[in-house]
């Protein structure tokens, strides 16, 4: 085994150049399951933080079984965005979407003819499912002709036709899921249908429904996640039996907002209902790492976990992040700075762990500067067929790093941030450079001023920020006027990656909309 995992990564490792497409195709394809939870942050998975409050054994135990990177961000530091570029290698912010995320009754952000990771593995003979969130937009069918919508307790959408341009027409064999639970139509939607006609109208006012919209009778919030869990699981075990390989793209709902544990987890972890849902989150990766290894199909799998942003802060959660501080003393951010919505670490900075066994060595921990988007390249790599000029854009291979062989470092030469409110940082090294003015919130909702007394935060008023996160990951001291030079390289990298609509080698590329040009979506504090 380990003659032929060398062998592979030896035919994969190329100079940086090359790192965008590989070239070898291993002899068995492994099935793939990507695991993505919803606003949980760097500091609520107990292998990422000692004094987590929240029990997350099944998480642990991935990480001890592979590989767990201490580096890892989101492209976005909010949902639809980071979404976007894990499933297409593309940083959103070069569509129409440069602020905040898709709204109701949202129209797609996946190009049609843009190459998606599931429509790569289905061109190379795999099934392909996406159980979950989906909150990438579909073209709802409507009555009277005009936009989707609602008002007045009633809505224009047509729930007795097929919704279009959803996942089954963006690489997946199979959809089941909900495009956003807080979000109308309150139903789950299969395939290109809506499972039952939301006939009813929920006011938003009760039951943690904070948007009002149509409904489907008997529709209960706590129930979403453990219907995901068992269609996840069924999945799994029914791809299991066709041999062929499979990929599961499965975006939880959990520990997103509205924070609705299962009666059996309540009082399960020492940080309120918020801790409680993140360990039914952890039971959930559980399942399914149970399913893998029940159907004897676990050591042919490739398995990631990850998370799409920073932790909720916002006052639906009730508490946010910063009051769990408080209440609990339970850091979801760690000792990050930031939150969702952010361009600080905490915005973006994400758990994230790969298990692949006889692959990647367990119990591995890597250091390496990586963000999601990088999965499409990486997924070639692993079939071993070159990606087209137009396709993954901002994807970087990331199989030699998983394998543990020699490799050109960094694997990232620079990484691009992007908060919620449009503002952009770029990671290079040790530094990161953030375009916008210090003291500014990054984000929507701001730090309460006790939170920076505690960190001990520099007070300037400098227009951009400096950090050296080697030496500073909680980003306490502003270099920005002492490293003019610094500032003055990452600006122009920045301004080149946003140019070039690409940031790997390559031919350029056209981003849809020139950048700060396009459509600049209304922030919701919870999307």
């Amino acid at each position: 085994m380990k003659h032929s995992c060398t062998l592979l990564a030896s035919l994969l490792l190329a100079p940086l150049a090359g790192l965008h497409a590989a070239e070898a195709k291993p002899a068995a394809k492994p099935n793939i399951i990507f695991i993505l939870a919803d606003d949980l942050g760097y500091g609520d998975v107990g292998c990422y933080n000692k004094d987590s409050k929240i029990p997350t054994p099944n998480l642990d135990r991935l990480a001890g079984e592979g590989m767990r990177f201490t580096d890892a961000h989101a492209a976005s530091s909010v949902c639809t965005p980071s979404r976007y570029a894990i499933l297409t290698g593309r940083y959103a912010w070069r569509t129409r979407l440069q602020r905040g995320v898709l709204g109701l009754w949202g129209k797609p952000l996946i190009a049609p003819d843009r190459l998606t990771v599931a429509s790569l593995l289905r061109q190379h003979g795999y099934a392909t499912a996406c159980i979950g969130k989906w909150h990438l937009g579909w073209n709802w069918p409507v009555k009277d002709g005009r936009q989707p919508g609602s008002s007045k307790g009633q809505s224009n959408v047509d729930f007795e036709k097929p919704v279009a341009d959803g996942p089954t027409t963006r690489g997946f064999d199979y959809y089941f899921g909900t495009d956003v639970p807080n979000y109308p139509p309150y139903c789950f939607i299969e395939n290109d249908r809506t499972v039952g006609i939301p006939s009813l109208w929920n006011t938003g006012r009760a039951d943690s429904f904070n948007i009002p919209g149509p409904m489907v009778p008997d529709w209960k919030l706590v129930n979403i996640l453990p219907k995901l869990t068992r269609r996840a699981v069924k999945w799994v075990e029914d791809s299991a039996k066709d041999g062929k390989p499979f990929f599961l793209y499965l975006p939880l709902t959990s520990p997103h907002y509205p924070i609705v544990p299962a009666p059996e987890f309540k009082g399960k972890s020492k940080a309120g209902d918020y801790g409680d849902y993140v360990f039914q989150t952890d039971w959930t990766v559980g399942q399914v790492l149970d399913a893998l290894q029940r159907t004897g199909v676990a050591e042919n799998t490739l398995v990631i976990f990850t998370s799409d942003n920073g932790p909720e802060v916002a006052g639906e959660v009730n508490p946010g992040a910063y009051d769990r501080v408080q209440q609990f003393q339970h850091h979801s951010m760690g000792v990050l700075r930031g939150v969702k919505r952010d361009t600080w670490e905490g915005g973006h900075r994400e758990p994230f762990m790969v298990r692949w066994p006889g692959k990647i060595k367990p119990g591995t921990v890597s250091g390496e500067t990586i963000c999601n988007v990088d999965f499409m390249a990486t997924v070639a790599a692993l079939l071993g067929t070159p990606l087209p000029p137009n396709a993954g854009e901002d994807s970087f291979n990331l199989l030699p790093v998983l394998l543990g062989e020699g490799h050109a470092r960094p694997v990232r030469p620079a990484t691009v941030h992007h908060s919620c409110s449009g503002k952009f940082a770029i990671r290079k090294g040790d530094w990161v450079f953030i375009d916008a003015p210090a003291g500014d919130d990054n984000g929507a909702c701001g730090e309460p001023q006790w939170f920076k007394d505690e960190r001990g935060y520099s007070k300037d008023n400098l227009p951009g920020e400096l950090f050296n996160v080697q030496e500073d990951v909680s980003e306490r001291q502003n270099h920005f006027a002492k490293r003019p030079e610094v500032v003055r390289e990452l600006k122009e990298l920045l301004e080149k990656y946003q140019r070039d609509g690409r940031s790997t080698p390559g031919a350029p590329q056209k981003n849809d909309v020139p950048i700060g040009t396009a459509e600049r979506a209304k922030i919701r504090l919870t999307e």
